[in-house]
């Protein structure tokens, strides 16, 4: 899977299609808070003007219908997932129901402060009650379940978390294989992780170049993801050349 994901909190169906024809054959919008919790976050986080999506609790899955089915339209075949935040596991299961919609993505990776200190975002990763979470919502998805993960937190075992994401029926794990001190991904954890699981691996984080995406799949993972290296609308290399 070659994914364009979101990037700086905000990536929609307009941004997707520009990027689309350089070779990509997935995209995810987002991330979108799809609860009070979560949208009071967003809230708090639009007043430091940081770019955000905010929807009201009734409208936002009417806001992702539209956006799917805007990328759809221009791009029939292409795979689209929407990343989504949220304390309950329980709104995942209206969005998964929407047409066309390929996958749901729990977001497990935000760092923003707002969403965080709700037990959100990265700080998913640390809930006690991660595995019933996850499992409430495979259980009840319409669509398939991706889990995007920031590697590397302080306190988290990565490898057991992917474990557990397996366990309870995850069919994706995208990894932010990002590592404190390195501007490089944490090749290795892919490694581990690959050899250790056999869940199907995104892995991310500088991918810049044909060589990193290329160095990516080399350490085991399945598909790669760009989010940075495309957030002025464009990418320097193709990946069809890969």
């Amino acid at each position: 899977m070659k994914l364009l994901a979101p990037m700086a909190g905000i990536t929609n169906g307009e941004f997707a299609i520009k990027l689309i024809p350089y070779g990509f054959n997935a995209v995810s919008i987002g991330g979108y808070d799809i609860d009070k919790e979560t949208i009071n976050a967003g809230a708090e986080i639009l007043k430091r003007n940081r770019k955000e999506f905010h929807y009201p609790e009734d409208k936002i899955k009417e806001v992702i219908n539209d956006e799917v089915n805007f990328i759809k339209s221009k791009y029939p075949n292409i795979i689209v997932s929407a990343n989504l935040r949220a304390v309950s596991p329980i709104p995942f299961k209206k969005i998964s129901e929407i047409d066309n919609l390929d996958i749901i993505e729990i977001n497990c990776h935000c760092r923003q402060p707002e969403l965080t200190s709700i037990g959100c975002g990265q700080s998913m990763l640390k809930r006690h009650d991660l595995e019933d979470y996850l499992k409430t919502v495979t259980r009840n998805s319409k669509s398939k379940v991706s889990l995007k993960m920031r590697a590397n937190v302080e306190g988290v075992d990565d490898l057991e978390i992917a474990k557990i994401a397996e366990e309870c029926g995850v069919d994706y794990l995208h990894i932010d294989a990002m590592k404190k001190g390195v501007h490089d991904a944490d090749y290795d954890l892919i490694k581990k992780i690959s050899e250790e699981t056999n869940i199907y691996i995104i892995g991310n984080n500088s991918i810049t170049s044909l060589e990193n995406a290329k160095k990516m799949l080399e350490y085991g993972a399945d598909g790669f993801s760009i989010a940075r290296a495309a957030i002025q609308g464009k990418l320097g290399f193709k990946l069809t050349e890969l």
